[in-house]
Parts: structure tokens; sequence; C-alpha cells
């Protein structure tokens, strides 16, 4: 096994981590303030990890690509390994948005678009990798 191919299994590692935790944060309907920090907080690391966990993996593979978040995610979408770029490059957009939003009113109209179309392509990322991982092992 390669240091790349071990990369991107420890990168993996702490993407479901997050992704877990986000998928809890998410089963809360009616946040508070702190519940709603709580959430982008938790969506900005699961975001994160999602990209480099495919950066990553297309590297392991051979792939050769300038690793930029926007960039990881076309060259995922080229490569058969995400259907869903066009949301994946959305929720980027909606991140940096929301680092730069210090009154709450840009995460009260991201909210739905988190739940509804961002959470679950981030969730087929989720299900491509573990499903890597277990038919690896």
């Amino acid at each position: 096994m390669s240091d790349k191919d071990i990369r991107w299994k420890q990168r993996f590692q702490n993407f479901e981590k997050a992704f877990f935790r986000l998928k809890e944060a998410l089963q809360i309907e009616d946040l508070n303030e702190l519940e709603r920090n709580g959430v982008i907080q938790r969506f900005e690391f699961t975001l994160e990890l999602c990209w480099k966990t495919l950066k990553d993996f297309l590297e392991a593979e051979g792939f050769q690509f300038k690793p930029t978040p926007k960039e990881t995610i076309r060259q995922a979408f080229n490569s058969e390994l995400i259907t869903d770029a066009d949301v994946l490059i959305d929720a980027l957009d909606i991140r940096n948005d929301l680092s730069h939003d210090y009154s709450g009113e840009k995460f009260e109209s991201s909210e739905d678009q988190i739940r509804e179309r961002i959470y679950p392509a981030i969730e087929k990322v989720y299900v491509f990798f573990a499903t890597k991982v277990n038919n690896n092992q």
C-alpha cells in the first residue's frame, strides 16, 4: 500500500467522524444561536474534509490537477467519482459566505440548502469512500 493510498484512508477516518457529527447536528430542527453556530462549524469541517479526501484519493489514483477545492470537485466529477459537483461547488461558496457572516442572516437563508441539497451530496461522497474502505479490507 502506497503512502498516498494510506493518506486518503487516514483522511477518510476524519471525514467520517465529521460527517456523523454533522448528521447529528442536522437532526435538530429549531436551532438556537449556539446550535446554529455548531451546525455551521460542523458543516465547514465536514465539507473541508470531504474535498480533501477526494483530493487525496484522486492523487493516489494518479490524477494530476490543481488541488484547489473547486478543481478537486471538478476532477472527481470528470472521473465519475461523484455526481453532484454543482451542489458541492455551491456548498464551497456557501461555506465561504458563512465564514464572513457575523450577523447570522446568511445561515438562515442557507440552512435549507445545507439540509436538503448539500448534506445528501456529502452523504454520497461518504458512502463512496465507506464502500471503498470496506471492500479493501
